[in-house]
C-alpha cells in the first residue's frame, strides 16, 4: 500500500498488540470496517518487541502459550474480518471533519474514522541505542527479530541481559551458526531457566562483564564482518558476526498523543465505563487505557476494548444493539 493516500474507515485502532488485534477482530464481528496502525514494523506490541519467545500463562483458556504463537492466534483471529494494517508508521494529530475524527499520520497519510480507539498499550516503545556502531542501524544491526529465519546459519551478537535478550538468545541458538549473549554486567535480569538453556547450547557463548566498542564490515554493502568487545579487565576481543542484535530495552511514551488534548493520567488516557476519553468518538483501551481500580491485564484489555467496540457501533449507527449477541449464535 502506497503513503500519503486518504482513507476512510469506521474504526481507527491505534495500537496493533494483543488489545488491537483483538478490537480488530470484535470490529469485523460488529460488521465495522478497520484500519489498525502501529509505529512498530510488526503486529504484536510489546509481546513481540520484548517477550516473543516467552510463555504467556495469565490469558483465560490457555494454560501457557508462547509470546509469538499468541500473536499469530490474535492476527489470524482478526484476519477473518480482513483489517487493514499500516506497520511502521505513527498517529501525529486528530482534527474533525463535521463529526468524524481525521487523524494524520506521521507519512502524511489521512485517515478519517467514524472513530478512533486507541489501544497503545505502554505507548511508542522508542529502542535504548547502542551507541558503538549505530551507522549499521538496518545493515546489520536491529533492535528487534522480526523473522528468525532471516538469521539462520548466521553468526549472531546479542547485547542485553534482559528477557528479550534472553528470548531471542533461546531462540536464535537452534537456527543460527553461533550466538554470541554479550552483557556488561556480570548477573542477568532476565528469567533464569531461559538463562540456564541459553547457557548450555552448544553453539552459545555467554560474556558478561563487557560492552561492544566497535561494529565492523562492508558498511555500503551491508555486510557485517566482526563485533569488538572490551571486557572490564581492558581486555578485547574480536567475534564473528553477521548481525546484531541490540535487545537494550526501551524508553515508552505516548508521544504525539499527548498533544491532542486528551485528559491525561501520567502516561495513561483517562476513560469512563463506556472506554470513551474526553475527545468526541475517541475510545481507548488496554494498558494505555485509565480509569479507578484499574488492573492492566492482557485479559481485561480484551473485554476494555471489546466494550469500546460496541459503543463505537452504536455511536455509528443509533438504531444497532449495544450488545450483539455471541459470536455462537451465529453458526
Amino acid at each position: 500500500m502506497s503513503k500519503a493516500q486518504k482513507l476512510a474507515t469506521d474504526i481507527l485502532i491505534l495500537g496493533a498488540g494483543p488489545t488491537g488485534l483483538y478490537g480488530a477482530y470484535y470490529a469485523g464481528f460488529r460488521g465495522l470496517s478497520t484500519i489498525v496502525v502501529d509505529v512498530l514494523p510488526q503486529v504484536g506490541g510489546q509481546v513481540m518487541a520484548l517477550y516473543p519467545e516467552k510463555q504467556i500463562r495469565d490469558v483465560a483458556g490457555l494454560p501457557s502459550i508462547r509470546g509469538r504463537d499468541f500473536v499469530a492466534a490474535l492476527k489470524e483471529q482478526a484476519d477473518a474480518f480482513s483489517p487493514t494494517y499500516l506497520l511502521g508508521r505513527q498517529a501525529v494529530t486528530i482534527e474533525y471533519l463535521q463529526d468524524a475524527p481525521v487523524v494524520t499520520l506521521d507519512d502524511g497519510t489521512q485517515i478519517e474514522a467514524g472513530a478512533v480507539v486507541v489501544t497503545a498499550g505502554i505507548g511508542t516503545p522508542k529502542p535504548r541505542p547502542l551507541e558503538a556502531g549505530s551507522e549499521w542501524l538496518e545493515r546489520g544491526l536491529s533492535y528487534f527479530v522480526v523473522d528468525p529465519e532471516a538469521h539462520r546459519d548466521q553468526d549472531v551478537v546479542i547485547v542485553g541481559g534482559g528477557d528479550s535478550a534472553l528470548d531471542w538468545a533461546d531462540a536464535l541458538s537452534s537456527i543460527a551458526a553461533s550466538v554470541t549473549l554479550v552483557h556488561r554486567r556480570a548477573s542477568f535480569r532476565g528469567h533464569a531457566a531461559t538463562l540456564a538453556r541459553v547457557e548450555t547450547a552448544p553453539n552459545t557463548t555467554v560474556l558478561t562483564e563487557c560492552q561492544v566498542t566497535a561494529i565492523e564490515g562492508d558498511l555500503a554493502a551491508g555486510q557485517l564482518q566482526k563485533v569488538t568487545l572490551s571486557h572490564v579487565s581492558g581486555d578485547e576481543q574480536v567475534v564473528a558476526a553477521d548481525h546484531v542484535i541490540a535487545a537494550l530495552g526501551f524508553i515508552s511514551d505516548i508521544g504525539p498523543l499527548r498533544q491532542w488534548g486528551l485528559t491525561l493520567a501520567g502516561r495513561s488516557i483517562s476513560v469512563d465505563r463506556s472506554m470513551r476519553t474526553n475527545l468526541p468518538r475517541v475510545y481507548a483501551a488496554g494498558d494505555v487505557a485509565d480509569f479507578d481500580g484499574k488492573v492492566k491485564l492482557m485479559s481485561v484489555g480484551f473485554g476494555e476494548v471489546a466494550l469500546a467496540v460496541n459503543h463505537v457501533a452504536v455511536d455509528l449507527d443509533p438504531e444497532l444493539n449495544l450488545f450483539p449477541g455471541h459470536s455462537t449464535d451465529e453458526s
